[in-house]
């Protein structure tokens, strides 16, 4: 299947992709260009949100209440529109900010950071609760990506990207153990970022300079190369009424030549199914 450009853009570091079911549109960030990005297909509309930090990520707060986003500083919620914004948890660090994130099948949001400069063990991996508890599921963290759950929830999948790796975890209540490796990426291929999970469990990830996702089984067999017109994808997301459109956000950050589609929003039709994604319980 060949990829085509769902949204023409230029985003620096675009990344975070997410299907909100209730509003039937696509939430993407630019993490660098500070700014929150919203695609309806059914309509075409596009939507653009300033932030005043730099932003990982955005994910759709249960009811339609907003938005929840992981920013420099630490957790923010945003009501309907982009108004009335609120910290649920301010936690800075100089040299650190937030990365990618994603919400727990508990309706809880596991946000990850990194330094600016990729210092190795510079980041974390929370969890924070719809009332804003925090607990760090990891530390020792260099750039926390992708993170997403098995269809049955009793699995959890994570990239620290200079592992190289896709990691497995057994979830036991809000609690996570037993890693291991699930999948890795052989040098010159890229670099694993952001995944998801599809309803067969089947795990798609981005590969950062390898123009590419790939779909590993559930035992971690490769099974499947899409290749892309684009050298930095960050991360993938089904998404489209029946959630069998695959959505791919790109990077243009550190291209001397980036390609006309960098930084655009890409979308793979007919890709399989992914799994409905739960919102923010906050």
């Amino acid at each position: 299947m060949r990829p085509q450009v769902a949204v023409r853009a230029e985003a620096t570091l675009g990344e975070g992709p997410t299907w909100d079911a209730e509003a039937g549109r696509l939430i993407w960030v630019d993490i660098l260009g500070s700014r929150v990005h919203t695609y309806e297909p059914a309509t075409g509309r596009r939507t653009v949100m300033a932030t005043e930090q730099h932003v990982g990520a955005a994910k759709p707060r249960a009811g339609g209440a907003g938005l929840v986003v992981n920013l420099r500083d630490g957790i923010g919620l945003y009501g309907p529109g982009g108004k009335d914004f609120r910290w649920l948890h301010r936690d800075p660090v100089p040299g650190r900010r937030g990365n990618d994130a994603a919400v727990a099948p508990d309706g809880s949001l596991w946000a990850g950071s990194m330094a600016y400069d990729e210092t190795p063990g510079g980041g974390n991996l929370l969890r924070i609760a719809p009332d804003g508890a925090t607990t760090e599921i990891l530390g020792d963290v260099t750039v926390s990506n992708g993170t997403g759950w098995s269809p049955d929830g009793t699995l959890m999948y994570y990239v620290d990207t200079p592992t190289r790796r896709i990691d497995v975890f057994d979830v036991e209540g809000q609690q996570v153990v037993r890693r291991r490796e699930f999948a890795a990426v052989e040098e010159g291929a890229g670099h694993p970022d952001g995944l998801t999970v599809d309803a067969d469990g089947c795990v798609w990830v981005a590969l950062w300079d390898g123009s590419a996702l790939r779909r590993y089984t559930p035992s971690g067999a490769l099974d499947r190369v899409v290749e892309l017109p684009v050298k930095r994808p960050t991360a993938c997301a089904f998404g489209g009424a029946d959630l069998t459109d695959l959505y791919v956000t790109s990077a243009r950050v550190g291209l001397d030549t980036p390609s006309p589609y960098a930084g655009s929003l890409l979308v793979l039709r007919d890709m399989g199914r992914g799994l409905a994604q739960p919102a923010f319980e906050g």
